[in-house]
């Protein structure tokens, strides 16, 4: 079993910041991407955790992330806010838009907010939890690279292209899913890569087409969408929506804009916002009520409901004030900063 080294909180954020720092890249952002990087840490997903630290990093010394860059926050419309990225790293043009989308949503009852020329390496749930702390239901979606053949094809045409949701609930907990529409996401089929350890089957294609449980032969060839051409379709849903609707680049047009560097994947984001009082003509407590019984129905019979895993997990991690990572990645991670 590979050794594992346990870090106190504040010194994995630390490590993070630093080591971003040290790339080059500015205060704020560095801030927002250790909010972002500890809140996958935090909750036991791996491989949106520290481990992506080393991908930010060749991504700026690759120079084509802007390590300084300021995003410029647009009031599009009523209920559309514009953030410009300006080819910086996603999680600060996040956090400068998403006030103004509170305040649309709140006001307008449903508010998007389109992010654009952003490197994007991280989770979704982290935002749209921060949506629904404020009393909002969200729904997100970003394509990545072309990584994923589509549904009866052997070719890389979709991202990973995660979609999340979110729904306020009493408690410390909202009720949120983040799934990619892949088989899996990018960095678990690197994470067994790293590891020596084959994948399951039907999570990728080789470079010839056949099934394999190669990582490395996966990471060669293509991914795979879940649920076949159901997941297709959603993943080309994706495409378009956080794509050519909000003026930005596909998942293949990404790929090529990297132009073989492997930085991390530059293209745009949207992000939806709905107030549940407006929406339900100011009866949101009654309805609420009847969102509580749904998930009672479904814990009650022995089911769990999504994330239930990374709660527990965040709880563990927040009991013991630290986070365990895997020696390699803290051998990997130390050595940026030499």
């Amino acid at each position: 079993m590979t050794d594992t080294v346990r870090l106190p909180l504040d010194q994995a954020r630390a490590l993070t910041v630093e080591a971003l720092s040290r790339a080059g890249l500015s205060p704020e952002h560095c801030a927002a991407l250790a909010d972002t990087v500890m809140a996958g840490q935090i909750d036991e997903c791996h491989s949106h955790g520290l481990y992506r630290v080393l991908g930010c990093v060749r991504s700026i010394r690759e120079g084509k992330v802007n390590a300084t860059a300021v995003p410029e926050v647009v009031d599009q419309a009523p209920g559309i806010v514009r953030v410009d990225a300006r080819h910086g790293f996603s999680p600060l043009a996040f956090r400068l838009g998403l006030p103004l989308l509170q305040e649309k949503a709140r006001t307008q009852g449903v508010a998007a907010l389109a992010i654009n020329n952003c490197f994007h390496f991280s989770a979704l749930w982290p935002e749209v939890e921060r949506i629904a702390a404020a009393g909002l239901a969200a729904l997100a979606m970003t394509p990545s690279h072309s990584w994923v053949a589509p549904a009866g094809g052997t070719k890389p045409v979709f991202g990973t292209n995660p979609i999340a949701f979110s729904w306020p609930r009493p408690g410390p907990f909202p009720f949120v899913f983040d799934f990619a529409t892949s088989a899996a996401a990018r960095g678990e089929i690197e994470l067994h890569r790293r590891a020596g350890k084959p994948i399951p089957e039907g999570w990728a294609i080789d470079g010839d087409g056949a099934p394999t449980t190669d990582a490395q032969a996966a990471m060669a060839g293509a991914m795979l969408t879940f649920g076949g051409h159901k997941g297709s379709a959603l993943a080309a849903m994706v495409e378009l929506m956080a794509g050519p609707l909000i003026g930005d680049l596909t998942s293949r047009e990404s790929q090529i804009f990297d132009a073989g560097l492997g930085a991390a994947p530059c293209h745009g984001e949207l992000l939806l916002a709905f107030d549940p009082d407006l929406l339900s003509g100011g009866r949101a407590a009654e309805n609420a009520e009847r969102a509580e019984a749904m998930f009672d129905a479904i814990l009650g019979q022995g089911a769990r409901l999504p994330s239930q895993r990374r709660y527990a997990a965040r709880q563990r991690s927040e009991a013991t004030g630290s986070v365990d990572i895997p020696k390699p990645l803290h051998d990997d991670l130390l050595a940026l900063l030499a």
